[in-house]
């Protein structure tokens, strides 16, 4: 925050930031530092070797300090100045969602699903979250399909969004009658809008299963072209929408996010499976 000593930021930086780090420098320079025989002994730990910890007072390594700190602020400059028209661009977009699907707000939170599957088998489900329009990578979830054999992707992506809102709803309920708290949830946190990958068939699933779970919940779907590319929305009464291109860049986003979030975690299944299968077949290992 912004209470915080420079010298206390440093040493939760330096612990963080080499404490997942294979490769420890010899020697560190900082402007500040007040637990330096603590930070050194765990770079020592961590290096193998004596490592040691450095406030230079003047010199090349003291300008070289003032340098960093202020390549650093033109760094954080940029960033606030990219962050806050993103931010910005996304809210302007986010009011055009609201007025496309009469919504009595913009959407804070979006939830989108996607069904992978390779060859027509091991189906897995994925659902990723964006708040004010950036990813929230934290709350993804991802789902191996239990209850569908084959490639039949309405059926599994009725599977993972039952059971994406029956989880939602008993953490509600032990949240109420105080057997969890809300920050401990991983599905109490429900959506302001469901936005399906799919058309038609995709926005009667999700409203069947919101319906079947009594559970008031927008939902659209994205119409594709030729080209899979999102060419309008499909609101809940099966009406296609036109889309500006800013909208649409930013529903791009989201469909991209979804597929590739579903591939990685079929392909990491898929290689975990295959290491398991190998291992299997050596004697004397199970």
């Amino acid at each position: 925050t912004a209470d915080d000593k420079v010298s206390e930021v440093l040493e939760d930086f330096i612990t963080s930031f080499y404490g997942g780090t294979a490769k420890i420098p010899k020697t560190i320079y900082l402007p500040e530092i007040e637990d330096c025989e603590l930070i050194e002994d765990f770079l020592t730990i961590k290096r193998g070797a004596k490592a040691w910890v450095k406030v230079p007072q003047k010199g090349q390594k003291k300008d070289m300090l003032e340098m960093v700190k202020n390549n650093a602020k033109i760094t954080l400059e940029q960033f606030k100045d990219k962050f806050f028209k993103e931010k910005e661009l996304n809210r302007i977009t986010l009011d055009e969602l609201r007025d496309l699907l009469d919504l009595e707000e913009a959407p804070f939170r979006i939830e989108s699903y996607d069904i992978s599957n390779i060859q027509g088998v091991d189906s897995v489900g994925t659902m990723v979250v964006f708040e004010e329009g950036r990813a929230k990578n934290s709350d993804y979830r991802r789902f191996k399909i239990k209850s569908v054999k084959g490639a039949n992707d309405y059926d599994s992506m009725r599977e993972i969004l039952e059971r994406r809102f029956i989880h939602g709803l008993e953490e509600i309920q032990k949240i109420q009658e105080r057997q969890l708290n809300f920050s401990n949830g991983k599905f109490s946190s429900f959506p302001d809008l469901i936005m399906m990958d799919g058309g038609k068939g995709q926005v009667n699933i999700a409203l069947e299963v919101l319906k079947s779970l009594n559970i008031d919940i927008p939902v659209c779907g994205l119409v594709k072209d030729d080209k899979h590319q999102t060419r309008a929305l499909m609101d809940e009464n099966r009406k296609e929408l036109e889309i500006s291109e800013t909208l649409k860049n930013l529903i791009t986003k989201f469909q991209d996010t979804v597929h590739d979030t579903a591939i990685t975690y079929h392909r990491k299944l898929r290689e975990k499976e295959i290491t398991k299968s190998e291992l299997d077949n050596i004697q004397g290992i199970g």
